[in-house]
């Protein structure tokens, strides 16, 4: 991977020309991960701090922890067609958010495409069907006690330098989707226009596997959620008599998620589907999860999704 920073008129970003790997693709959260080693590897090469071995001031250890994802593909490129050998281009750019959080905007597509600075008027356009567009908004958080998941809290950690990164436009500032997915517990604007329940009600439980979805300092990985969400999704889409292939062939054009709590390794979670579909053109459907611990009710996470479930017809997309 070949790392070139602040690009002249790009102040606060960084571009990657990266080889996927088979550690980074396939049907999984690698590529989720990946995306989040680039945020935190660029604060780290932009924000005079090592992300990845930060602490605050009481020197306990802080954590550039991600509250809000969202990726928006096509049909074009997506997650799930990326593979071994592909070559991407990789523009990541920093926004300022104050000393406690920061927002990052991914643009990646693949190498020889048409590529260009992350403006936030033409990213948020979303237009290009060659790119995947990624937003992270992240907070620096902390445990309150050690040893528990539960009840983390903000704490920024020292040296971390956001004064000279460029500000993005209130307009699309992401507090007001993630507040809306907080207190609705979905990012839906009440039923889909022009949709119809495809399935309600559907609830499954996950046990951590502390082997898999644990990261290396003991809290419930970033990457794990979508992982848990695909696992939840391929078991609502088994009820609804789908069988693993369809699932396999899927195109996830939109993927919002925001994570509200972590969980201990000894966690169970409660995931509850509901999913709509495109009146007369089935495949094209909506699903809102949402993800809480079992046991105390605790909401952990609200992602929805905009899937393709069939190929063929929706070439356009």
């Amino acid at each position: 991977m070949t790392v070139h920073t602040t690009a002249p008129g790009e102040a606060g970003t960084a571009h990657r020309s990266v080889l996927v790997k088979p550690g980074m693709c396939g049907h999984n959260s690698l590529f989720a991960g990946s995306l989040g080693d680039w945020t935190w590897d660029t604060v780290s090469e932009l924000c005079g701090i090592n992300a990845f071995d930060a602490t605050n001031p009481d020197g306990a250890p802080t954590y550039l922890s991600f509250y809000y994802f969202h990726i928006r593909a096509s049909r074009r490129l997506h997650v799930n067609s990326l593979t071994f050998g592909d070559r991407l281009d990789v523009r990541s750019r920093l926004f300022d958010f104050g000393s406690e959080s920061i927002l990052t905007l991914h643009q990646v597509r693949r190498e020889g495409a048409r590529s260009g600075a992350v403006d936030p008027d033409a990213f948020y356009r979303f237009d290009d069907p060659d790119c995947i567009y990624v937003e992270n908004y992240n907070r620096w958080i902390t445990r309150s006690r050690p040893g528990s998941n539960e009840d983390l809290v903000k704490s920024s950690p020292v040296g971390f330098r956001h004064d000279h990164l460029p500000r993005l436009p209130d307009a699309y500032s992401p507090r007001r989707v993630y507040n809306h997915a907080r207190t609705a517990l979905t990012f839906l604007d009440g039923t889909p226009a022009g949709r119809v329940p495809l399935g309600h009600g559907f609830t499954v439980d996950y046990p951590v596997e502390p082997s898999r979805d644990l990261n290396g300092v003991g809290l419930l990985y970033f990457a794990s959620y979508f992982s848990i969400i695909d696992w939840a999704l391929l078991r609502f889409w088994r009820h609804l008599g789908r069988g693993t292939a369809a699932f396999l062939d899927r195109v996830v054009l939109d993927h919002r998620l925001c994570y509200l709590g972590n969980a201990d390794a000894d966690a169970v979670l409660r995931v509850s589907v509901d999913a709509w579909e495109t009146a007369g053109e089935p495949g094209d459907e909506i699903v809102n999860l949402v993800i809480r611990d079992r046991d105390s009710g605790r909401t952990l996470a609200v992602s929805t999704l905009h899937v393709l479930s069939t190929g063929g017809a929706h070439d356009d997309a």
